[in-house]
């Protein structure tokens, strides 16, 4: 049976209320990349002092995890002079034949189910262990920002992992919602941000080849 449906951007809403004025918690924040980043951190730090986690061995190969990674400090930079907001940045090795261990036996499923769901999961675990031994008030993660990525998962992932994690607290959203989507893309424009062309497993990396053919673009990953 499916769970009923929750309004993620309200209940990030409601828990922003529940902020004393004047009190800035730490927030951790799993990121993927510079473009997702852009509106969640103009809705995280005015009420948040955020800190970037970027554990992402899931991207293939290993000169687009660079590429990404790169274009998330290029941004960092550009949101501090641009909004006066320093987040410092936390990244964790990069391992990705180890990463895929987890997810090869469901090598063949298509984008958007359960090897994409143990993938979440793995990141924002690792994440939210780091916030928890590290004194961080709360976690979260900038995926649900994307189009592709079921917010109502992410936040039942994140509900789930919460409860492992005694003194530090989930904070539920939906990044996308009320324009926020159309936002990211004005800013990742406005920024000149490299915009990806496929999630970024080497499950995927075949449909960033077929994307870059279909709009004539000379990339190789």
């Amino acid at each position: 049976m499916n769970e009923p449906y929750v309004n993620y951007y309200l209940k990030s809403v409601e828990e922003l209320k529940d902020i004393k004025e004047g009190e800035k918690p730490s927030l951790l924040l799993h990121a993927c990349c510079g473009p997702c980043s852009c509106f969640p951190l103009t809705f995280l730090c005015p009420h948040f002092k955020v800190t970037i986690f970027f554990n992402n061995s899931n991207i293939y190969p290993q000169n687009e995890y660079e590429r990404r990674l790169e274009e998330l400090k290029k941004f960092l930079g550009y949101f501090e002079r641009d909004y006066g907001y320093h987040v410092d940045l936390i990244v964790t090795p990069y391992d990705n034949d180890l990463y895929n261990k987890d997810l090869e036996p469901y090598a063949s499923l298509p984008e958007g189910q359960e090897r994409c769901f143990i993938c979440y999961r793995k990141r924002m675990k690792e994440a939210f262990d780091y916030a928890e031994q590290n004194g961080f008030d709360y976690f979260t993660t900038v995926m649900t920002i994307s189009r592709q990525k079921d917010s109502q998962i992410l936040n039942k992932i994140g509900r789930e992992l919460e409860k492992g994690h005694a003194k530090c607290k989930y904070f539920y959203s939906d990044f996308k919602k009320k324009k926020g989507i159309d936002i990211a893309r004005e800013m990742r424009i406005h920024y000149d941000l490299y915009n990806q062309l496929y999630c970024g497993c080497k499950y995927t990396y075949g449909k960033g080849l077929l994307k870059a053919k279909v709009k004539g673009i000379d990339w190789k990953g």
